[in-house]
């Protein structure tokens, strides 16, 4: 059985583990600490010596000839303190030793942590927070840094798990249920309305692949920029309501809009998408009668040199607390349960895609409750230099 060829190391890129073993970061400190303690001292040592061969060499005797003169003749001064410099250099050495190996210890302490929290985290344990006390300095400000990466990989990684779930819920949904027509046909193929079937079938079908696209929307959106061109939000805005014009008769809300020039830089086709998604999801989470939608396009008053696109619908209270969860995934008006009334079902991934390309735009999505009732959706953008 042929085995699949393996995959070559980019050039440079160790293997974990692979590293030479070196003398480690405390133990060059230690080393570092008493080679500048050696050589402060031998330098102080050696200016002393030095001094001292210039010191004058008279003869010492004493006043009364009777006595003879003990003193010592600078050569044996500088003899003696050679010695005791040897002595005191080697003590030197020994104090800077323990004491560099105790100073680098505790200044590594903080290093320690976030390594053990680093392992902890490769282990798959996310939660682990090094929570480092102290004042701020160079350490503090890593193990900080480090607990914010820590808890945006957690957010993301609970975040794919469960979009992860819900896609497969979502997926699984539309092929239970036409296993399930199938099924039933099968079982009593005489009394089947064969036309009512067929129709059922091809909705169902039409749902799993709106589901499947749009997953292919967010997935292009995560990981490819789109192509930016000058563009206007106000026209992409315009081709959106020409698009859902024919459903908002059919639902009987009527349609607002004031659309002033909007000049920004986007890919015009992912704007128009995601105005789309926000008028769908205005319309379908509406009133069921006398229901209305207000579309406004032009600048910023409040942030200039910016844009915005604003839908606003009529509909039943929002708390702020749901309102913040509308941008995850297979969300909908009504949490996970999808819509009875086919014209008012959504697969709950348009204001995740409004999110996402919105992000790709390098702007903001803002939603609001109406405390009338309603929702409020504000996407910002950064303005056209040309505009």
């Amino acid at each position: 059985m042929n085995k699949p060829p393996r995959a070559e190391r980019p050039p440079g890129k160790r293997r974990p583990g692979s590293r030479p073993r070196r003398l480690t970061a405390r133990m060059r400190l230690t080393f570092s600490y008493t080679l500048f303690a050696v050589t402060a001292g031998t330098l102080s040592l050696a200016v002393v010596y030095v001094g001292m061969r210039y010191v004058p060499n008279y003869p010492l005797t004493s006043s009364n000839p009777r006595y003879r003169s003990d003193a010592p003749s600078r050569q044996e001064i500088l003899h003696s303190l050679l010695t005791a410099s040897g002595y005191a250099l080697a003590l030197l050495t020994a104090v800077g030793l323990a004491g560099g190996w105790l100073i680098a210890g505790r200044v590594l302490r903080p290093l320690q942590d976030i390594t053990r929290a680093a392992h902890t985290a490769a282990s798959g344990a996310l939660e682990h927070r090094i929570a480092l006390t102290g004042p701020r300095d160079e350490f503090t400000d890593l193990s900080d840094a480090f607990d914010e990466m820590l808890e945006r990989l957690q957010r993301s990684f609970e975040a794919q798990q469960r979009f992860a779930a819900n896609a497969s819920h979502e997926l699984r949904t539309p092929l239970a249920i036409t296993r399930t027509m199938l099924q039933v046909a099968a079982a009593d193929p005489a009394g089947q309305d064969w036309g009512k079937l067929v129709t059922r079938l091809q909705d169902t079908n039409q749902r799993g692949i709106e589901i499947s696209e749009a997953l292919l929307q967010l997935a292009d959106l995560g990981h490819a920029p789109p192509d930016l061109a000058p563009a206007d939000l106000a026209a992409a805005t315009g081709e959106a309501l020409a698009a859902v014009r024919d459903e908002a008769e059919a639902l009987g809300i009527t349609l607002t809009a004031d659309l002033r020039p909007a000049p920004t830089t986007g890919n015009p086709v992912l704007l128009r998408q995601a105005a789309v998604n926000l008028l769908h999801n205005a319309l379908r989470h509406n009133l069921a009668s006398g229901g209305r939608v207000t579309v406004a396009t032009g600048a910023d008053p409040q942030r200039p040199g910016r844009v915005r696109l604003t839908v606003a619908n009529t509909g039943p209270q929002l708390t702020a607390q749901a309102v913040a969860t509308f941008t995850e995934p297979f969300l909908r008006g009504r949490g996970r349960t999808a819509e009875t009334d086919p014209a008012r079902r959504g697969h709950g991934l348009g204001l995740a895609i409004v999110a996402a390309v919105t992000e790709a735009h390098h702007g903001q999505l803002h939603l609001a409750p109406d405390p009338a009732g309603g929702l409020r959706v504000t996407l910002d953008l950064p303005g056209s230099p040309e505009g």
